[in-house]
């Protein structure tokens, strides 16, 4: 009785530690192979759409200039642990020391009554065979154990300079974030499991996606990251009342409606990046800064950047300034009479502000009352994880690819943002589109962010080199309109937004370019990153802010003596903006008296799409 109660619990055991082979041996065999020979057929469509292009000269690949550069780089992390035979060797002892290690911890689990509990949650290793079947779950740790090895060996590297090494470690996460198990078929149980009960139609559906995302991208694969069926710019995205009152070559002037009996005096304009669109703003009703500030008294204008094409070439940071936030400028006072505002720069968008307000500072042009920045930097020196892309040889190489156009493609642009963060913004929607074949959920925030935009030739390169590669405007060397900038001729007083977990504006780098600043500045950094700690309505209760640190400490002595408060910092701001002016006068409709609306919110510079 006890041999036979044994042998019923390893059995019970066995099928709970997901070594029963039951769900992946294959149910119908003809069902299977006809649906693998469709697969390939619609993988073949895809290599068509792939190679077309290209015999056709519509598309140039350019991988070898980054393969080259990667190789380049890792040359540089070899010499240091291969000048030294010693330490070679123990780089290599310790790899195989965790290799042995993992293997005699896996026999030992396979006859282990209990599982000793798993490392920190890795969403893409959540289904439960990762842990329950010996063969996943070996897969798995040899892949965090050479993951983390590999990373080591960049971290540990002396004698890097802090580029390559930020490089270094870009690269060895592209690697890392390719390689793992969880994207490949054969080595992802959920994935052979899907494959098993749907006799390979999962493959069928993914590769007829793969092929339609291939055409769509004309040539390049357009990874789809939410189901953009689901959403259209002016009908349930992007959908505050407002008016387009003004436009020129480069924007669109959009006046919002109010919703407020009487507003304050001072009109409040935003200028939003036009590396993506300003709709981030104003994603759906909840989420929506725009209507929140219109709600709170605001006379909200927007500009719209156009999604430039060969006509654009030559706008630059001037013209952006001039055309842009200039003109935005002069548009308020005919729709207000007001000749003084409340002006909010998002992070690129905030970088033009605050080089406009050194300019308009030297021409004593005082429009600008007071500035909000948003997660912006305006000294690079610790700027975030786009300098990875930033040297002189990357520079030249954009500068030669955008001649052809007058213009950096807006794949090029998101690939780079997606690349950032490959393991969350690629490698989970090719496994659940192309191997799951499965569509994307619909996500208004991810359909934003594909939703991507061009660079002019003239101001991306402006940008690039003045900014992340020379650091110029922090160096008070930035030239624009014949002058020379000085930050420190910007008196007016600033509100300055910075995000704890920002990869591409850190709240380092947005604190110390805060100080280059010649007037107040109140520095505030609330939780999350990039987007989501911006875009952080109250209703939402989520996240928290810092404020009221000690002036004139460093950034890390300040976070330690600030204000950790709960919730948005959105009625922070408020606060700060009545402080500095609270006079009202009646609720302005779009336009005025002087300006014909030309077309409703938000308008058709923002519905061209890349």
């Amino acid at each position: 009785m006890a041999d036979r109660g044994e042998s019923k619990a390893k059995d019970d055991k066995a099928a709970d530690d997901g070594s029963s082979a039951e769900a992946y041996i294959v149910k119908d065999p003809e069902a299977f192979a006809r649906n693998v020979a469709r697969m390939l057929e619609e993988l073949g469509k895809a290599a068509s759409a792939w190679i077309e292009p290209r015999e056709k000269g519509e598309v140039v690949d350019t991988v070898s200039e980054p393969m080259a550069d990667m190789v380049k780089t890792f040359s540089k992390v070899g010499e240091y642990w291969l000048s030294d035979p010693k330490r070679a060797i123990e780089a290599q002892t310790s790899l195989l020391t965790s290799y042995f290690t993992l293997w005699s911890d896996s026999i030992q689990n396979m006859s282990a009554q209990e599982k000793p509990p798993s490392a920190k949650a890795d969403k893409r290793f959540s289904d439960p065979d990762w842990e329950k079947n010996p063969f996943f779950e070996f897969l798995k740790n040899a892949y965090l154990i050479t993951s983390d090895w590999a990373n080591k060996l960049v971290s540990e590297s002396d004698g890097l300079d802090e580029h390559t090494r930020q490089k270094a470690q870009f690269y060895v996460r592209q690697i890392a974030s390719a390689l793992s198990p969880a994207n490949f078929l054969v080595t992802n149980p959920e994935l052979y499991k899907e494959m098993v009960a749907s006799d390979g139609q999962n493959l069928v559906r993914g590769m007829k996606m793969l092929a339609e995302d291939i055409a769509a991208g004309k040539g390049e694969l357009k990874l789809r990251q939410s189901d953009a069926s689901k959403f259209a710019v002016g009908e349930n995205i992007a959908v505050s009342e407002g008016k387009v009152i003004a436009q020129d070559d480069i924007c669109q002037i959009i006046q919002y409606a109010p919703k407020t009996e009487n507003v304050l005096k001072r009109p409040l304009l935003i200028v939003p990046p036009w590396i993506n669109k300003f709709y981030i703003l104003d994603l759906n009703p909840k989420k929506s800064f725009i209507k929140w500030a219109a709600e709170q008294g605001h006379s909200v204008f927007v500009i719209s950047w156009v999604n430039p094409d060969q006509r654009h070439a030559s706008k630059d940071w001037e013209s952006y300034s001039r055309e842009g936030i200039s003109f935005a400028l002069e548009t308020i006072e005919k729709a207000t009479g007001e000749k003084q505002v409340n002006a909010i720069g998002y992070c690129v968008g905030g970088t033009l502000l605050a080089a406009t307000l050194a300019l308009h500072a030297q021409e004593k042009d005082k429009r600008i009352a007071t500035a909000t920045f948003f997660t912006t930097q305006t000294d690079f020196t610790y700027a975030g994880d786009l300098k990875v892309f930033v040297d002189e040889a990357q520079i030249s190489s954009i500068e030669t690819a955008m001649k052809k156009n007058g213009y950096l493609d807006g794949s090029k642009m998101a690939t780079a943002f997606n690349m950032l963060r490959a393991s969350d913004l690629i490698w989970p929607y090719v496994v659940n589109n192309y191997l799951k074949g499965k569509d994307p959920m619909p996500f208004d925030l991810l359909y934003w962010n594909s939703d991507s935009t061009r660079m002019p030739a003239a101001n991306h390169s402006y940008y690039l080199r003045n900014c992340y590669l020379e650091n110029n405007l922090s160096q008070g060397k930035m030239e624009m309109a014949g002058k020379t900038l000085d930050l420190g001729d910007v008196k007016i007083p600033i509100y300055n937004l910075a995000a704890k977990e920002d990869h591409i504006a850190p709240a380092r780098s947005a604190y110390i370019g805060g100080k280059l600043f010649g007037g107040n500045v109140t520095y505030v950094m609330s939780g999350s990153g990039h987007i989501a700690g911006v875009v952080n309505p109250p209703a939402a209760g989520k996240y928290q802010f810092w404020s009221d640190g000690p002036q004139d400490a460093e950034f890390d002595d300040w976070v330690a003596g600030a204000t950790e408060t709960p919730g948005s910092w959105w009625p922070h701001w408020q606060k700060w903006i009545r402080a500095n002016n609270s006079d009202e006068v009646p609720a302005r409709a779009p336009g005025g008296k002087k300006l014909k609306p030309i077309e409703d919110a938000p308008g058709s510079y923002v519905r061209a799409r890349v």
